[in-house]
């Protein structure tokens, strides 16, 4: 069983910065893609970030809203993803959700409440 936990989450004020991290423990190997998704109040879940390493190779994907503005990133040795997120701004506000896929199977965390607001 994998297991993610997600912190890092808070209240900021607009043009902030805040750090997310996401920790898997439990059975981990295999291919893996890391990814950062976010749900809004009333609004559908949305995908802000991914990452994938392949033969050494990293391959990050962002959604247009954050490109240049949020970074993801990932400590292999700690089972780890980060999300490096600058500039925020108040439609940044949602819980933010830490996704694990291994092989054919994903895992999400329980999210965290990212609060962007003066």
């Amino acid at each position: 069983q994998v297991q993610l936990v997600e912190s890092g989450g808070g209240l900021v004020q607009p043009g902030g910065s805040l750090r997310l991290s996401c920790a898997a423990s439990g059975s981990i190997f295999g291919f893996l893609a890391w990814g950062w998704y976010r749900q809004a109040p009333g609004k559908q879940q949305e995908f802000v970030a991914s990452i994938t390493n392949i033969n050494s190779a990293s391959y990050n994907n962002y959604a247009g809203s954050v490109k240049g503005r949020f970074t993801i990133s990932r400590d292999n040795a700690k089972n780890t993803v980060y999300l490096q997120m600058n500039s925020l701004k108040p439609e940044d506000t949602a819980v933010y959700y830490c996704q694990l896929s291994i092989q054919s199977d994903s895992y999400w965390g329980r999210g965290t409440q990212v609060t962007v607001s003066s």
